[in-house]
């Protein structure tokens, strides 16, 4: 079975890396998701140490309550698990106090400040414990749309499904044992107050999307709800760029530095 396989060279290809690193695990952001379930699970599979972490920012109780359950289930299968439930909400609240615009207008830019908080405190918990953030984007999120946010989820050590189209995270997942709440839930960030999923966000399904990230056909030929497909995922595509190339650097010509 092709999933088996994956999740085997996975397993193994986290375990190399974290051997020739002289760190001794990882440490993953659990947020009631399927991407981070799958790659909490992987990292757990490698008998590392593993350091799960919920870090709810006003979730939403069936957020919540899926991560807890995940920890809940990883904890009970494997030996190698610690975990910390850790809410930033009072946290983040000092840190909108002190924000010197109109919170309202500039709601992007609050949800990016969560998954940046998120990230300083798994980088803390891991150079504490030694151990590698492990990142949980998958191939379109990561490279197709930049559907991340950029020094938050996006600022990790390693990457160990973003390979994987969201379709096969699915699939994953179910082979490597996922609670079944998570693997049918609706896919959402848990950056927004109103608890939107992931489509609602985008307009678009990841499906939907990972055709679009594939496609190389004739645009005539395509339905009018495939052309609308294909501009989301151009568009946001485009307005990402940023996040999915490397930071520009601006070279200093050497008959100037001379």
């Amino acid at each position: 079975m092709k999933e088996k396989a994956i999740a085997n060279h996975i397993v193994n290809w986290l375990g190399d890396y974290c051997t020739t690193t002289g760190l001794d695990g990882f440490i993953v952001g659990i947020s009631g998701g399927v991407d981070s379930a799958l790659t909490s699970t992987l990292c757990a599979m490698t008998e590392k140490k593993v350091i799960l972490v919920s870090m709810p920012i006003r979730q939403t109780e069936a957020e919540y309550s899926r991560a807890k359950n995940h920890i809940d289930n990883l904890e009970s299968r494997f030996p190698n698990i610690q975990s910390f439930d850790i809410d930033l909400t009072s946290t983040f609240s000092d840190f909108e106090a002190k924000m010197p615009f109109d919170l309202e207008a500039q709601q992007l830019s609050m949800a990016n400040a969560r998954a940046r908080l998120r990230m300083t405190t798994l980088y803390a918990l891991g150079q504490a414990n030694n151990c590698l953030v492990a990142g949980t984007g998958n191939k379109v999120e990561d490279f197709g749309i930049g559907f991340f946010t950029k020094y938050g989820d996006g600022g990790v050590d390693i990457s160990p499904i973003a390979d994987l189209t969201k379709t096969e995270v699915w699939a994953l997942a179910k082979e490597v044992g996922v609670i079944n709440e998570i693997v049918v839930a609706k896919p959402t960030d848990g950056l927004w107050a109103d608890g939107r999923s992931d489509e609602d966000h985008l307009g678009a399904s990841y499906p939907e999307l990972e055709w679009a990230m594939e496609f190389d056909g004739v645009e005539e030929d395509l339905s009018e709800r495939e052309q609308v497909i294909l501009s989301i995922y151009r568009k946001l595509n485009k307005a990402s760029k940023h996040k999915m190339e490397p930071i520009p650097v601006c070279l200093i010509p050497e008959d100037i530095k001379a």
